[in-house]
């Protein structure tokens, strides 16, 4: 069964959200480059992504993690769920997509290999 494990927030200012984020989440960064900042807690990573807004974000968007990327895509394209983002390698194993469901919701898929 999918959980959620990943949160990625768009933001325009990393330095901003940060000063925010840190001691919301209370804990600092586990990554923390000019292109994501990421905070881990638990078995939870909470992202912010710089370039959200240019790639499309207009929210925050939950990642489900799946075992099968692939397999569950076309499970959702089949149901009527809109390619948002194709599978995509974000590196160290990592692969993501993201649909949008019939409301418009963004749905984000996560599989680690």
């Amino acid at each position: 069964m999918p959980t959620a494990k990943m949160i990625i927030c768009p933001v325009s200012d990393l330095t901003k959200a940060k000063e925010v984020f840190t001691p919301l989440i209370g804990v600092e960064p586990s990554v923390d480059e000019v292109y994501y900042v990421g905070y881990r807690t638990g078995d939870q990573e909470i992202g912010l992504n710089p370039r959200g807004h240019r790639q499309g974000m207009a929210e925050p968007v939950c990642y489900w993690k799946v075992e099968n990327i692939q397999q569950t895509l076309r499970r959702l394209l089949v149901t009527g769920a809109v390619l948002r983002q194709d599978v995509t390698d974000v590196g160290g194993g990592r692969l993501v997509a993201t649909v949008a469901d019939a409301d418009g919701n963004d749905l984000g898929l996560l599989q680690d290999q």
